[in-house]
């Protein structure tokens, strides 16, 4: 009987292939990054051979490490970071150009055209998502229109199209060509309600239909890997942010993860049917298990959270690393009237203001630096309050909990005022590494190494919980200081 269940976790700067028990304990891991390629202002890439070669060099060094024998493991499960565009030879497996990243906006032209055309209502309506360089659709085009000979071998059936979590599975299993919804509803190219490719999209962007994977459930077999795991079902497949929202066991609607990384990721699950948000938020699958109907999600995304802790520490010096500014923020009772709104390359949710600026307002000669790093981290949680406000409005689910991951969760004075400005439990859990977890436990359901939800949610546990202490005349007074601040930021840049 296998013991284990296996990640391939595939993000923007590093691959890791992790291996899990039945309680959801991590048992070995290994990691390494791969090369970022900037070959213009604006364009980001990848080098898919190189992915593919970190993602075997990983399964390999974690065996080692952990002394496992592949035998020992159920199944393989993928998460992957999202919208990054790979296309290739399906004779050949050699791809046609680098993978374009999801932060590339080469295809700014390809979008502002289509919002010439008025078509950004009629995509949203059908996919969840803006009119935006962020989503694979409009790089795919990108690749057709400008690469040669691209699409006259796509129009004849040679090429194929994939995120990176096609792309991996494709080389896994000796070639499978599928996705699942959540990685497909991050195309702009599926049709939210079918969970299908959308034929009148596709001629919209002159797409052939040829080139895409088959669309399965977050949880099934898509085949049997060959290489270091040879003969292991390949069978849990998630975009990270989903897989994070899995592995929180955010199974109820109104039940909310938060990532803190370099910026913020919010996934609020919203239940069976999708959402379309007014407030500036993307609908998305959350996940799909099996034949089970689909769950979907409302994503807020934040730009600056953990990256303004960057700033403070290499920009002003005002700390020497980034565990001080808890230390130096905690040397002040409060943040003394400062509001530091970091809005460095614009406003993201819920406002969408590009011509906005970061400002520290609320300036008086008492402020010292132990304001400014209480009023940096308090800026991350009056963000996370302000998504968190737009999902409410867009879903009418109230939010109950809110679970956190990511690097900014073990800032216990940060995570004490998340919990006091949302007026919620802010809950951390005890398996950090959620996103890997979140695709094993998709994988592990497949092939019954465990049986449902319930069984997951009960491995689920809590490492530490923040309950709100603020007085509500407080909370809301302060949280009223921080959106009059947020006013002086717009309309910097004319």
């Amino acid at each position: 009987m296998p013991k284990y269940i296996a990640a391939i976790d595939q993000g923007t700067t590093s691959t890791r292939f992790m291996i899990f028990d039945h309680e959801g304990n991590a048992i070995t891991a290994d990691q390494k990054e791969h090369e970022q390629i900037y070959p213009k202002p604006g364009w980001v890439e990848h080098d898919p051979l190189e992915i593919w070669r970190r993602t075997q060099e990983v399964i390999e060094g974690a065996l080692k490490k952990g002394g496992i024998d592949p035998k020992e493991i159920a199944a393989i499960g993928i998460t992957n970071q999202r919208e990054t565009t790979v296309v290739w030879d399906k004779k050949t497996g050699k791809p046609v150009y680098n993978a374009i990243v999801w932060q590339d906006t080469r295809t700014d032209e390809i979008c502002n055209e289509l919002v010439k055309q008025g078509r950004q209502d009629s995509l949203k309506e059908k996919t969840g998502l803006p009119l935006a360089t962020y989503f694979s659709g409009p790089k795919l085009k990108w690749m057709l229109d400008n690469l040669p000979g691209v699409r006259a071998r796509a129009e004849k059936g040679e090429l194929l199209f994939g995120n990176i979590d096609t792309w991996l599975i494709w080389n896994l299993t000796g070639g499978e060509h599928v996705t699942d919804v959540t990685n497909a509803s991050r195309t702009m190219l599926m049709d939210l309600n079918k969970l299908a490719w959308d034929d009148e999209i596709l001629r919209l962007l002159d797409i052939p239909k040829s080139m895409l994977p088959k669309i399965c459930s977050s949880s099934e077999i898509y085949g049997t890997a060959c290489g270091f795991l040879d003969g292991l079902p390949v069978c849990g497949d998630l975009g990270d942010q989903q897989a994070a929202l899995f592995g929180q066991t955010c199974f109820t609607s109104g039940e909310a993860k938060n990532t803190y990384g370099t910026g913020c990721f919010m996934l609020l699950n919203t239940g069976e049917k999708p959402v379309i948000s007014k407030s500036g938020l993307l609908t998305t699958l959350g996940y799909k298990i099996g034949t089970q109907k689909a769950v979907y999600a409302l994503e807020g995304s934040i730009a600056i959270a953990g990256a303004l802790v960057q700033w403070l520490r290499d920009n002003l010096g005002l700390i020497e690393k980034s565990a001080d500014v808890e230390t130096l923020a905690r040397s002040v009772d409060d943040n003394g009237g400062a509001y530091f709104v970091p809005a460095f390359s614009g406003l993201f949710a819920p406002y969408w203001k590009s011509d906005a600026r970061g400002a520290i307002v609320g300036m008086t000669r008492y402020i010292n630096k132990g304001h400014i790093a209480r009023a940096a981290l308090e800026a991350t949680a009056y963000q996370t309050r302000e998504v968190l406000d737009a999902m409410e409005k867009d879903s009418h689910v109230k939010l109950t909990t809110l679970k956190v991951d990511g690097g900014m969760v073990f800032n216990e004075l940060l995570m004490q005022f998340q919990a006091d400005i949302l007026g919620v439990p802010v809950i951390r859990p005890k398996v950090a590494e959620t996103t890997a977890l979140g695709s094993a436990y998709a994988a592990g359901l497949a092939v019954g190494f465990w049986n449902d939800l319930d069984e997951l949610s009960v491995h689920w546990s809590i490492d530490k919980q923040w309950i709100p202490s603020i007085d509500p005349g407080m909370r809301g007074k302060l949280y009223t200081q921080w959106k009059k601040a947020v006013t002086r930021t717009f309309d910097w840049v004319e």
